[in-house]
């Protein structure tokens, strides 16, 4: 497997077979919106090609639950840190779901690990890389050579949003620990921990072994991930992750989203428009280093990509298939879509290439079916090589019937069964007519009937 590397700047392999690998997650101060379902996709995919590949992993994904943005959303809310946090975690936890996210090996909160950020802060205190400002403790970044490494800034381009920007000693200084009466006790302070300290402390604690790949998207690598490494190299004279990983940003009308701008939309907002593997599919179409232009249209485009796929597993008669999950991608695979499909996916996940193969075995798939429809040995293989090429690629799993019925509302689900049940008696009463006018008028209302063996089954058009 090869991956491009944010500091070397170029594609390096992979040279072990057991990864650590560590996403940093949501602040849960709001519903997920369309960057974090971006960023939570993209790595998901790389986790599925892994394990595909036979890599075994430890996978975590943090939740800053201790936050300036949390605790203003407190008190608009009056709600407790953990009332306000605990929500918005299941809210995003929801989302995942939807999107097919695997669920990772562990989910450290950045308030269960207070202590180890303590232990970590003392550390940079006792090396004297820090200073004391009446706000906080800072760390300073002048004593470190290496930094900037990451992000491969210049100094002139450093913007700082930190307070206390005149009274600090260089501008790429951050805090490590506000002062705060309301939150822990600590040596230096009773405070709460600046948001560059959370995630060291927690791979730290979580992955002893050391730190693999370090994902997350591109707007964290200055200055969130840059202050990581920084941290890492002063205190523990290592490098925190071999590889770093980003991807790139979601645009919206040309523009970065960013809740500052109102362009920032919500992940459940799209899925009251588009099931949640649609959303998946239209996230994963580019390249995940490449920034994302979000359009209702383009997203309408992949709609019509996944129909092809239930389309094919409709005419396979395909259940739904087993619970998507980590255990069914170390079975290994066999098929030829799926060996081409990886093939594709082990060089930096060209997806380009390897949804180009996905599409040509659809393709190549019906047109075996059309000449040959009543093959079982064929049906078996081709049945195979889609749940195997789904399982990749985190698609397929909803029941085909569901899928081609999604955005009826129940009063008008009871309407549609009501039809069908009165054309299933003007069938029986020999009253053809009738029954064409039932299907006729349903149609006029964008919903199609089709007469199988198991009975009649019904889907919603959307052209």
């Amino acid at each position: 497997m090869i991956l491009f590397d944010s500091v070397s700047k170029q594609k390096k392999e992979l040279s072990k077979k057991q990864l650590n690998i560590y996403l940093c997650g949501p602040t849960v101060y709001d519903h997920a919106h369309l960057g974090h379902a971006r960023s939570s996709i993209c790595f998901d995919l790389l986790r599925r090609v892994l394990l595909a590949l036979g890599f075994k992993l430890s996978f975590a994904r943090n939740y800053t639950d201790i936050d300036d943005k949390i605790l203003k959303k407190m008190q608009e809310n009056k709600q407790s840190l953990e009332e306000l946090t605990a929500f918005y975690i299941s809210s995003y936890e929801e989302d995942m779901r939807a999107l097919n996210v695997l669920e990772p090996n562990f989910k450290p909160r950045a308030t269960y690990f207070i202590k180890e950020m303590i232990v970590l802060i003392q550390k940079l205190i006792s090396k004297g890389f820090t200073y004391t400002l009446e706000d906080g403790i800072y760390l300073d970044t002048s004593k470190d050579k290496a930094y900037l490494s990451l992000s491969h800034r210049g100094f002139e381009n450093n913007i700082s949003r930190l307070e206390n920007e005149s009274k600090k000693h260089n501008e790429s200084d951050f805090v490590l620990w506000k002062f705060d009466e309301n939150f822990y006790p600590a040596p230096f302070g009773t405070g709460r921990p600046g948001w560059h300290t959370e995630c060291v402390a927690m791979i730290e604690s979580l992955f002893k072994e050391g730190l693999d790949i370090h994902c997350g998207g591109i707007d964290l690598l200055f200055p969130h991930h840059e202050n990581e490494a920084c941290q890492c190299r002063l205190a523990l004279d290592k490098n925190l992750a071999s590889f770093w990983l980003h991807n790139g940003f979601v645009k919206i009308d040309g523009e970065k989203m960013s809740k500052s701008l109102n362009n920032s939309f919500f992940i459940k907002d799209a899925l009251q428009a588009f099931q949640g593997e649609v959303l998946r599919l239209y996230l994963l179409s580019s390249h995940y280093r490449a920034h994302f232009s979000y359009s209702l249209q383009d997203l309408a485009v992949a709609k019509k990509r996944l129909d092809k796929l239930y389309r094919l597993k409709k005419r396979l008669s395909l259940e739904a298939f087993k619970d998507f999950g980590a255990q069914e991608l170390k079975e290994g695979f066999k098929s030829e879509p799926a060996l081409n499909l990886l093939l594709n996916l082990k060089d930096d996940l060209n997806i380009s290439a390897a949804l180009a193969n996905f599409d040509e075995f659809i393709n190549e798939s019906n047109q075996k079916l059309d000449e040959d429809s009543k093959n079982k040995a064929l049906k078996t293989k081709l049945s195979k090589a889609l749940e195997e090429t789904c399982l990749i690629l985190g698609l397929g799993f909803l029941d085909t019937n569901a899928y081609f019925q999604f955005g009826v509302s129940k009063d008008e689900i009871d309407f549609i069964e009501e039809q069908i049940t009165l054309r299933a008696e003007a069938k029986k009463e020999k009253d053809f007519q009738k029954a064409d006018a039932i299907r006729a008028n349903l149609l006029s209302k964008g919903i199609s009937l089709q007469d199988t063996p198991n009975g009649v089954v019904w889907e919603k058009n959307n052209e």
